[in-house]
C-alpha cells in the first residue's frame, strides 16, 4: 500500500492528507501510518502545517516509487533483493513466476553477461534487474526480445543521460566505444511458443573508475564517469520499464517492422569491419545489415554473404 501513497507524493508539491485518504479509502492515521514507513525506507516527506505532505527527496533505488510509476498493462509486479548470487538466476529458480514481474537487484555475487562472462555487480551503484514477460513470438523470434531490450534502453537513457549511446551487436549498449551495458536473454520454449522470456539487463550507472577492475578500464565505462554527475537509479529504471513497454506494444501490434529502423539508425556495427567468434567459428568481415529478425548480415572476403545469429563481435581497429 505504500506505494499508492507515494502516486500521491510528487516531488516540490504539497498534497493533503486528506485527499490521500479519500482517494484511497483509508483513514487518515492510516495514511500517517504509510508515510512513517516511507520515511523509514529512506524517502524526506515533511508535513507542512495545514497544507499536507511534501516529499523532498526519494532514496537512489526507490523500489516503491518504481511501483508507483510503472504498473500499468505490462507490469504487473515488482521484487527487490539486496544481494542475489544474479537476478535471471531468481527468475529462473522461482516457480510459477508471472509474467510481467521485474527482478531487481542492489548487488549480484554471480552476475552473469553472454557467453557466461562475469558482470560486476557492487552495491550501490548499479542496475541490476530482469524482466519476466510471456511474449506472443514464435521459438525462431527470440532475438527480436534483445532487439527490442537494446532499443528501449538506448533510447530512454540517451533522453535521461544526454549521452550518445549505441547498440553493439548483438547486446551491448556503448558509449564512445566503451561498454555501459549489456542484455541477456533467456527463453524457455515449446516448439511452438515461447513460454517465457528472462530479460536480464546491467547498466553502469555511478560506478567510478576505481571499481571498474584493471582489464576492464579501457573497454567499459558508466554514466557518471561519461557525464562528471550522478544519476538516480530510479529515475533510469522507470525510464527504461517505460521505453519497454511502449516498444513491446509496438511489436505486438505492428511487428517487428516497427523496432528495426531505430535498431539500424543507434547500431554501431552496421557499416564497420567486424570479426564474429560464433562456437568454433571465426568469421571476418563488413557488417552489412542486420534484418528483420534481428540477425547480422556479413559479408565476407569472398563476397558470400553470412546471416549470423549469435556470437562474440570484435570490430576491426
Amino acid at each position: 500500500m505504500s506505494w499508492r501513497v507515494l502516486k500521491f507524493l510528487k516531488e516540490g508539491t504539497t498534497v493533503s492528507g486528506e485527499e490521500i485518504s479519500a482517494s484511497l479509502g483509508i483513514s487518515r492515521s492510516a495514511v500517517w501510518k504509510k508515510i512513517t514507513l516511507l520515511r523509514k525506507k529512506g524517502y524526506v516527506i515533511h508535513a507542512v502545517s495545514s497544507q499536507g505532505y511534501l516529499l523532498q527527496a526519494s532514496p537512489d533505488l526507490a523500489v516503491e516509487q518504481i511501483i508507483a510509476q510503472i504498473q500499468g498493462d505490462v507490469w504487473k509486479t515488482v521484487l527487490y533483493f539486496p544481494s542475489v548470487d544474479s537476478t535471471n538466476e531468481v527468475a529462473a529458480s522461482m516457480k510459477d513466476i508471472l509474467p510481467g514481474t521485474v527482478i531487481i537487484a542492489d548487488s549480484q555475487t554471480r552476475g552473469r553477461g553472454r557467453l557466461g562472462r562475469r558482470w560486476i555487480s557492487p552495491s550501490g551503484r548499479n542496475i541490476y534487474l530482469s524482466m519476466i514477460i510471456r511474449p506472443e513470438l514464435l521459438p525462431r523470434d527470440a532475438p527480436l526480445l534483445t532487439v527490442l531490450t537494446a532499443v528501449s534502453c538506448a533510447h530512454a537513457l540517451r533522453r535521461l543521460s544526454g549521452l550518445p549511446l549505441l547498440i553493439k551487436w548483438p547486446n551491448d549498449l556503448t558509449v564512445q566505444g566503451r561498454k555501459i551495458g549489456g542484455i541477456l536473454t533467456e527463453t524457455r520454449s515449446d516448439p511452438d511458443h515461447i513460454q517465457q522470456a528472462i530479460i536480464g539487463v546491467g547498466i553502469n550507472v555511478n560506478m567510478t573508475r576505481d571499481d571498474i577492475p584493471d582489464d576492464l578500464r579501457e573497454t567499459a565505462t558508466s554514466l557518471v564517469l561519461e557525464t562528471g554527475s550522478p544519476f538516480q537509479r530510479t529515475h533510469l529504471i522507470v525510464g527504461m520499464l517505460s521505453e519497454f513497454e511502449h516498444r513491446y506494444k509496438m511489436l505486438v501490434g505492428q511487428g517487428r517492422r516497427a523496432l528495426l529502423p531505430d535498431l539500424r539508425a543507434l547500431s554501431s556495427t552496421i557499416g564497420r569491419d567486424v570479426v564474429v567468434t560464433a562456437g568454433t567459428e571465426r568469421l571476418s568481415g563488413y557488417a552489412e545489415d542486420i534484418d528483420d529478425d534481428g540477425i547480422l548480415i556479413l559479408r565476407l572476403a569472398s563476397g558470400e554473404r553470412r546471416r549470423v545469429s549469435v556470437g562474440d563481435l570484435n570490430m576491426v581497429r
